[in-house]
C-alpha cells in the first residue's frame, strides 16, 4: 500500500475541496472527495443521510468510507467530520500525509451560511463553535503538516505553501 496521497481535513467550509482541485492540478495528482463518494455509495445527499438515519449513522459510513479508501497519488478532501472516525483516520494516516486546513472560526461562521441543507454532521443542538471546539484538537492529532488558510482569496498562495510543505513543485 502506498502513502503518497495528500488527505486534507478541517472544519466545514475551511476550503478542502477548493483546495483539493487545484492541489490536484498543479501536482499532477487525482482528486477524490470523500463526501461525493459517499453520496454514490448511498444514492443520497449528504443532508438527505443526516435527516433520514441520522448522525451516528452518517459518522458510520464515513468511517467506512475512509477505512476502504484505495488509491495512490491522489489528492483526498475528506468530510469535516472524518476526525471523529479513528479507523478511517488510522487508514488515511496510512496512505497519505494529512495536511490539516487551519481556518480561524469566525471566518468559517462567515464562509458556512447554509449550515441547515449542507450537509454537516452536527450533534442536536451544536452550533459551528460547538463542532470547532470539538474537533480542533483532532485535526491538530492527526494532522502531520498544518496550513493556515485565513483569507479565502488567497488560494493560490495556501496552495503554494501546502506544495512547500509537502515538497512538491509545479
Amino acid at each position: 500500500m502506498n502513502n503518497n496521497n495528500i488527505i486534507l481535513i478541517g472544519m466545514p467550509g475551511s476550503g478542502k475541496s477548493t483546495l483539493g482541485v487545484l492541489l490536484a492540478k498543479y501536482s499532477g495528482y487525482s482528486f477524490v472527495d470523500l463526501d461525493l463518494i459517499i453520496t454514490k455509495k448511498t444514492g443520497k445527499k449528504l443532508q438527505k443521510i443526516l435527516d433520514q438515519d441520522g448522525y451516528n449513522a452518517f459518522l458510520k459510513i464515513e468511517n467506512q468510507v475512509g477505512k476502504e479508501l484505495d488509491c495512490e497519488k491522489t489528492v483526498v478532501a475528506t468530510g469535516g467530520s472524518m476526525v471523529l472516525s479513528a479507523e478511517g483516520m488510522e487508514h488515511l494516516k496510512k496512505i497519505g500525509t494529512v495536511v490539516y486546513i487551519n481556518v480561524p472560526i469566525d471566518e468559517i461562521i462567515r464562509r458556512v451560511t447554509n449550515v441547515a441543507t449542507r450537509g454537516i454532521a452536527f450533534k442536536d443542538g451544536e452550533t459551528l463553535n460547538d463542532v470547532f471546539k470539538e474537533r480542533t484538537p483532532l485535526y491538530e492529532k492527526y494532522a502531520d503538516v498544518t496550513v493556515d488558510f485565513e483569507n479565502a482569496a488567497n488560494l493560490e498562495e495556501t496552495v503554494d505553501k501546502i506544495m512547500e510543505k509537502l515538497n512538491l513543485h509545479k
